[in-house]
């Protein structure tokens, strides 16, 4: 047997609980793999054949001890704005596509995710299956592939996550359990309370008052806690909270920002804050350009805002500039787009690398690689080899800038102005270490590097147990 983890509303905790129970099974010898049949996120990471997937569930997998596979998330929808989505089909780019024709897809796309479930199903003995959005989406039943269909065909016991942190937890799991279609609601095999502050045995009687009236027991009650497992999509964003810091490193908030996990390592270290367009970049000493969904009108509207001039500012005033990915694009003198990733036509960069990019084809390039940071400047220098991936459209010509990185990238001769398209780059430590270390010293400051700390999936799990009662979990994958 295996289980689904449904929410109910967007952002409830679905994916954390997912992850924490597939690290509590791998613990106790159960062969279990997480899938998630529709993921929308710009956030995405690269399996180990190059097929692309959301972020979240590579974190499962990793928490489960398996490897990554597209068969995890077979539908990847990247939103590109003005209800245009693209779609990644089993970790392929399939097309572009607005929402209303989406939907006329709906029988294709259930098929290919019930076809991954049984090509995982012969692999792993168990399955953790992660719904999306709400559970309770009335108007789109006909349609929901992540919940209501996928439920029904898959006839999974179903946990259902509730936050209790934006308030209204008897109304949103009453609700959601109310206006479950009749032959569902019977799945509902238990709640579980997520992102509780204080003492939950003040939360008693309304465990009890829950369970009379939805007929449905509280599997346990998940503590608020900030445990360092890359987050899953543009939500979290809003949760962030910069600490206080002597070292400010300021990310550049784009419309379409994606794979901002790549500086959650950072922010364990100084203090980082993404700074929407518009705003001041002064007092920073570091600044980041992230990748993007759309570079082209990311880098319009960084000129519209009056930002694009801040960063040259910056840049003139010897602040490091980084672009990862699209904000690699972006620091390049030009980009021509032949109508491929938006809107066709020759784009000017912010002209701090001597490279010019071109979209000529739908094309993606997806893959994990190795580098070898040159020996350029006081940060590149100190870096040495690193780990990570690359997702992106477009080719990418250096002119008179020298390599960043082996194969890869481009530095100013100073290197401070650094280009690469390597995101999960300061997921590496030495990566972190230099940049960090290099921030430091400029300002007169001792830099001490992280220490290695607890496996997070680990600590994840060790807070799940003590949480919820897992004996009424646990003969769901009987």
């Amino acid at each position: 047997m295996s289980v689904m983890v449904l929410g109910t509303t967007s952002h409830a905790g679905k994916s954390t609980v997912v992850t924490a129970l597939c690290r509590v099974l791998s613990d106790r010898g159960i062969s279990v793999a997480p899938f998630k049949s529709q993921n929308m996120s710009l956030n995405s990471y690269v399996t180990d054949d190059g097929r692309e997937i959301g972020i979240a569930q590579a974190i499962q997998a990793r928490a489960a001890r398996v490897r990554p596979t597209a068969e995890m998330n077979p539908i990847l929808l990247k939103p590109k704005g003005d209800s245009v989505s693209q779609v990644v089909l089993l970790g392929r780019p399939f097309k572009d596509i607005p929402a209303r024709e989406y939907y006329l897809e709906t029988d294709y796309l259930l098929s290919i995710a019930l076809e991954a479930v049984q090509k995982l199903k012969t692999e792993y003995h168990h399955l953790v299956v992660e719904g999306a959005g709400g559970a309770a989406e009335i108007n789109l039943y006909s349609r929901d592939i992540a919940n209501v269909l996928l439920a029904r065909a898959l006839r999974y016991p179903i946990i259902l996550v509730a936050d209790i942190e934006r308030g209204g937890v008897f109304a949103q799991v009453y609700g959601t359990i109310s206006l479950l279609p009749p032959d569902i609601v019977p799945l509902v095999r238990g709640v579980i309370i997520n992102k509780f502050r204080g003492d939950p045995a003040i939360f008693e009687p309304g465990r009890r008052m829950l369970e009379e009236i939805t007929g449905v027991p509280v599997l346990g009650i998940l503590p608020h806690a900030s445990i360092a497992i890359p987050s899953e999509d543009s939500l979290s964003l809003g949760d962030k909270r910069s600490v206080f810091h002597p070292v400010r490193v300021g990310i550049i908030r784009l419309p379409h920002i994606s794979n901002f996990t790549d500086f959650e390592c950072l922010e364990r270290r100084v203090a980082v804050e993404y700074v929407p367009l518009g705003s001041s970049l002064e007092g920073f000493d570091c600044l980041i350009i992230p990748g993007t969904k759309n570079t082209v009108d990311d880098l319009s509207q960084l000129f519209a805002s009056g930002t694009a001039e801040e960063i040259r500012g910056a840049a003139s005033r010897g602040v490091p500039v980084i672009g990862i990915c699209g904000g690699y694009q972006m620091l390049g003198r030009e980009v021509i787009d032949s109508g491929v990733e938006s809107r066709a036509g020759i784009h000017p960069g912010l002209s701090l690398l001597d490279v010019v990019t071109r979209f000529e084809s739908y094309e993606k390039k997806t893959e994990q690689v190795t580098r070898n940071a040159r020996h350029i400047g006081p940060i590149l220098t100190q870096i040495g080899t690193v780990c990570g991936y690359e997702i992106h459209m477009g080719v990418t010509i250096r002119g008179q800038e020298q390599e960043a990185f082996e194969g890869e990238g481009a530095v100013s001769r100073d290197g401070l102005i650094i280009g690469t398209y390597l995101h999960g780059l300061f997921s590496n430590p030495s990566a972190v270490d230099a940049l960090c270390r290099y921030l430091h010293e400029k300002k007169g400051l001792c830099y001490v590097p992280e220490t290695p700390c607890h496996d997070p999936y680990d600590e994840l799990a060790s807070l799940f147990c003590r949480s919820v009662n897992l004996d009424m979990i646990l003969p769901f994958f009987d």
